[in-house]
């Protein structure tokens, strides 16, 4: 496809939501024709020939993936590695990283920034907002407005670039119009709901939509919480795009090709240098002193939560520590692993990211359990229709992705769970899927149950012969926090601050060694004696990270990132 076939059309994917379904192992021919067709999207292979039918070669195709390895800062292999798999797999825009030849010399040059040669020929731009938010309406007009000054601020801070917003009567004519649409939007590019692509833009040019930048309004648009999606963060970026940048290599860029979630601040935003280079090549330094503030009071802004403090503050003590472990729940939920204690929650990524050192609020991100909910027993991920089911004292909710299902919280006594001794259930401690032959197994109070769930969704309560006791699952702690599946069909039980893992799910395993869940997960530094397998550190890969701490996950963590290399979103089940 041509640079002009592409009319400079972007799209933004969001980690926040964006969750990768791990179901079977993907054939590895199915694997590596995925692989062809992700380099040919993002323009380091030329689209196969429809008339022929010919593949790429071996030679080319090892070329394009060395490629891309170099600009993401990969070691060249020329291989589909686990590295390069992961990296295939992190949400992303959709624009190429390599557009035309010009593009491919960006590896030899010392600049990592690219631009598209397409610039506007003036220094007074106009914008204006369509619309607003309208489904999930987290952020006003009055906090919309000055969220797009302020990432326009970015890119004029540091030019002769100057925006105006334009008048009631002027908005349609506007250069840069900005709007919330869902679906199909006019525009021939579709939005594909929530979850998936959050926002693209058009390049300037003479065309009508040249520098128009459209969000998803099936989005969550947030400011400083990432409960939804930033739209500072995705704004700036791209507007960028709206300007004639192309993506960078560099590190940090807000241009880089893969989401970075919340860059922080309104008012104390500054670009990156690679950036500031890059949009300084198009438009030259800025003459003058620094873009005065926006006419849009940051007052109208919602406060940030704990989870972005601003600046140094005193620690919250209700905040829990993550490097305590001693964790209420732990949950694979569509691909990635939620770590609960007490009303927060932490994140790891596919990619094996801390999403932030800081926690989530557990209510804030699902929606419809008790707004006093401060603690939660169990959560676990149905096969059946990919529901999610969370266990609070005697009750139980299910969830379809972040919205509680009508008629929950139902009884616990709805599972039909009797102990040994005739006793009714009143607590679940641990809930999760065993990948070794697909079941529902529950635990509670040294006893477990089993649960075959078909294609009804209604509970038939558990198969014949349970409950049996834990210490049937040799090599791993009898009274777990939780347990996962992950890996190759690994399961992962966890106790305190220490986890177990049974190779292939085997019960009969007396030789397991107790890892730390703090080092391997949750990237604290602490000194601790690592097995051959316990998680690796993960570098040079997007994530919230300080120059201390790498991202750490485990090997068998890696072996499942590579059953697949397209993400499916958090909403596509």
């Amino acid at each position: 496809m041509s640079f002009s076939g592409y009319l400079g059309l972007v799209y933004l994917t969001c980690p926040m939501l964006v969750f990768f379904s791990a179901v079977h192992s993907a054939p590895v021919k199915d694997q590596y024709s995925r692989g062809v067709d992700w380099l040919s999207r993002y323009g380091y292979l030329p689209p196969l020939d429809p008339r022929t039918g010919q593949l790429q070669s071996k030679d080319g195709i090892e070329r394009a993936i060395r490629e891309m390895q170099r600009f993401a800062g990969l070691k060249e292999t020329g291989k589909l590695d686990s590295d390069t798999l992961t990296l295939m797999n992190t949400p992303r825009c959709s624009l190429p990283d390599i557009i035309g030849i010009e593009d491919k010399l960006k590896k030899r040059r010392r600049k990592r920034y690219a631009t598209t040669g397409l610039r506007w020929t003036k220094s007074d731009i106009t914008w204006s907002v369509q619309n607003y938010p309208s489904v999930h309406k987290r952020l006003t007009p009055t906090q919309v407005d000055p969220i797009i000054s302020y990432a326009l601020k970015a890119w004029s801070d540091v030019t002769n670039l100057n925006f105006y917003g334009a008048s009631s009567s002027e908005k349609d004519r506007a250069d840069i119009r900005i709007s919330f649409a869902r679906s199909l939007h006019d525009d021939g590019y579709p939005f594909d709901g929530k979850g998936g692509t959050l926002a693209h833009a058009f390049f300037p040019g003479e065309s009508d939509v040249a520098g128009d930048t459209h969000f998803d309004d099936d989005e969550i648009w947030t400011y400083l919480d990432e409960s939804g999606t930033d739209l500072f963060a995705v704004a700036v970026h791209e507007f960028g795009h709206a300007l004639g940048l192309s993506h960078s290599s560099s590190s940090p860029s807000i241009m880089k090709p893969y989401y970075q979630g919340s860059v922080g601040d309104v008012g104390s935003y500054i670009l990156p240098d690679d950036d500031r280079e890059a949009i300084q090549s198009l438009y030259g330094r800025k003459i003058s002193s620094p873009t005065p503030s926006p006419n849009k009071p940051t007052s109208h802004l919602p406060k940030p939560p704990a989870t972005y403090p601003k600046g140094p503050v005193k620690p919250d003590p209700s905040i829990q520590n993550r490097c305590e472990g001693g964790f209420d729940a732990v949950a694979n939920l569509r691909g990635e692993v939620f770590f609960f204690k007490g009303p927060y929650f932490w994140r790891i990524q596919r990619t094996g990211s801390l999403v932030s050192f800081q926690p989530a609020h557990i209510k804030n991100f699902w929606m419809g359990l008790p707004p006093t909910t401060n603690k939660v027993d169990a959560v676990y991920e149905r096969k059946v229709d990919n529901a999610i089911i969370f266990f609070i004292g005697s009750q139980y909710w299910v969830f379809k992705n972040t919205e509680v299902l009508p008629g929950y919280p139902r009884p616990l006594s709805d599972w039909g769970m009797i102990t040994q001794d005739g006793r009714k259930v009143m607590r679940v401690d641990a809930a999760f899927i065993w990948a070794h032959n697909g079941k529902t197994y529950i635990f509670s109070g040294g006893e477990f149950w089993r649960f075959s769930e078909g294609r009804e969704t209604e509970l038939r309560g558990p198969d014949t012969g349970y409950p049996r006791n834990t210490n049937l699952w040799k090599g791993a702690p009898s009274n777990p926090d939780d347990v996962i599946t992950w890996g190759q069909g690994d399961a992962y039980f966890f106790k305190d601050n220490s986890y177990w893992v049974l190779k292939n799910g085997e019960m009969d395993q007396t030789s397991v060694t107790k890892k730390s869940t703090a080092v391997d997960w949750m990237m604290c530094q602490q000194e601790t004696t690592k097995a051959p397998e316990s998680p690796r550190r993960r570098e040079g890969v997007n994530c919230y990270c300080d120059n201390s701490a790498g991202l750490q996950m485990s090997v068998s963590a890696w072996l499942l990132l590579i059953t697949a290399l397209l993400h499916i979103g958090f909403n596509s089940q």
